[in-house]
């Protein structure tokens, strides 16, 4: 016997990938007066001011329209895609300079050019398959009398046409399935917001259930944690959310669960089988990230130490500044109403003497006071601290910061010393009165850099100032360059993470 061919399947893709022509072409052109014109007329008013605030807005346009897209690609393309994850906290410059976004407002600009052309190249052999089925329907009603061509239309051409039709409409249904795997790669390619990474188990898994979205989180039961494979807490997704997850146990232990499209629920036993076959495997890697928690949460702790040796800073500044520095203040006060009722000449002298080694004491207070952590820092933030580090300076300093939000308290703090340091080596060693100071949001990082034109020759290993910020940095997953020739002045710059995700934005969370 012949099995019969179930084109059910291939008949679903076929109208699915239609639909999503059809319906792109409405789409795509809203994507591109909203979004196209979004972009070119923030472009062309940024001189004016009102540039920047129309940026901003279509770039959370965008962000919404994709995920829309995304869900649309899920449901008629089964792309089976994550949810498109936007690039927060971030100014309108990072966002614009991101690929991630630029792939997002591609996708949505190319949805209009893109269904023009899948209906051409799917569209004719549905149009032929239609017109071919319509008029074999004719002559075989006994519609006589029509030409098609050379040939009049009667019963037997209306037969004709009818067989032909059936492979005309296989036609059409191969060019609309190939069609709709080509839009299920553009969709995947733009739309994927960061691509899943993991060893060659997460990767053999994916291509075995055909979700490349599909991550595996591994759990830690001394913590009673999921963590991801770089040791990183994970939270397992909530019903409703787009995504699933499936436990992984091996002798009634659990290892870890995988975390994939919700759309493969549909056949739960096909991730089973492949997660009972990878169990060893993910049991093998689940004890690699098990070490790199350990490691993660060392450096957290290490950063926590930092964070409690700023916190100590503070408090001793508030205790200076609230109690030895204002009995300072008082007892010269009382001098001077003492010197107003003493007639003695010499004795006024002598109170003189007196209130100016007092003002001395209070002024070396005061500074030791902000050596140890200014106030100011954490009241006002960078800009405020950096505005008081050139102010006392004893140097032509030119100074940028540009900031538009306030920074986790680790990375002010380490910005602040940069600078503090940084000047302080140019007073004492650069042999120059010039020097500039700039920070700057870049991507994810803060970037501070301290410059000056004096001797140059300056080392990193060389003093215990430098050796310190360093170590600091280090804490942070930061660094600190040192670019100092001989006779060209010397540069320090630092870079210190701290976008959402980094070790400073997870510890300050946490």
């Amino acid at each position: 016997m012949t099995a019969a061919i179930d084109l059910s399947p291939h008949l679903r893709a076929a109208r699915r990938a239609l639909l999503y022509l059809v319906v792109g072409l409405g789409q795509g052109l809203t994507y591109l007066l909203v979004i196209g014109g979004g972009l070119v007329v923030g472009v062309v008013l940024v001189p004016l001011w009102v540039g920047l605030p129309i940026l901003a807005g279509t770039a959370r346009l965008t962000w919404r329209l994709a995920e829309g897209e995304r869900r649309q690609a899920n449901r008629l393309l089964e792309t089976h895609l994550p949810p498109v994850e936007p690039v927060r906290g971030r100014g309108v410059r990072a966002q614009l300079g991101n690929r991630i976004f630029w792939r997002a407002a591609g996708m949505l600009l190319l949805k209009l050019p893109v269904a023009l052309v899948g209906l051409a190249i799917a569209g004719l052999p549905v149009v032929l398959a239609i017109a071919m089925a319509g008029l074999g329907v004719s002559g075989l009603a006994g519609d006589d009398g029509r030409l098609v061509g050379p040939w009049s239309l009667g019963p037997a051409l209306g037969i004709a046409l009818c067989l032909l039709a059936l492979p005309a409409a296989i036609v059409s249904i191969a060019a609309l399935e190939g069609v709709g795997a080509a839009l299920r790669s553009l969709v995947r390619r733009l739309l994927r917001s960061r691509v899943a990474e993991g060893g060659p188990v997460r990767e053999m898994l994916a291509e075995r259930l055909g979700d490349r979205s599909l991550n595996i989180a591994y759990w830690l039961p001394e913590r009673e944690i999921f963590v991801d494979d770089a040791g990183r807490p994970v939270t397992l997704p909530d019903p409703g959310s787009g995504r699933a997850w499936t436990a992984v146990d091996r002798g009634g232990v659990r290892l870890a669960a995988i975390v994939h499209d919700a759309e493969l629920d549909a056949t739960p036993e096909l991730v089973t089988a492949a997660a009972s076959a990878a169990a060893l495997a993910i049991d093998n890697e689940r004890l690699k990230a098990e070490l790199r928690a350990r490691v993660e949460e060392l450096r957290v702790s290490r950063l926590r130490i930092v964070e409690a040796a700023d916190d100590a800073r503070r408090r001793i500044e508030r205790d200076l500044h609230d109690g030895a520095q204002q009995q300072l203040v008082s007892l010269a006060l009382d001098l001077r109403m003492l010197k107003a009722r003493l007639s003695d000449s010499g004795l006024s002298t002598t109170v003189d003497q007196i209130g100016e080694k007092l003002a001395i004491a209070l002024a070396e207070l005061r500074e030791f006071a902000r050596g140890i952590h200014p106030a100011f820092l954490s009241e006002r933030g960078v800009g405020a601290a950096v505005d008081a580090l050139v102010a006392r300076a004893p140097l032509n300093v030119e100074a940028k910061v540009d900031l538009h939000e306030r920074l986790p308290a680790p990375v002010e703090a380490a910005a602040y010393f940069v600078i503090a340091e940084g000047l302080t080596n140019v007073v004492r060693y650069a042999e120059t009165r010039n020097a500039w100071v700039e920070v700057r949001r870049e991507g994810g990082e803060v970037v501070v850099v301290v410059a000056d034109d004096g001797k140059g020759g300056a080392i990193s290993e060389g003093g215990t100032g430098l050796r310190g910020l360093i170590e600091r940095l280090a804490v942070l997953d930061g660094r600190l360059d040192v670019t100092s020739p001989p006779g060209q002045g010397t540069r320090l710059e630092a870079h210190i993470p701290c976008e959402p995700g980094s070790l400073v934005s997870e510890a300050a969370r946490k």
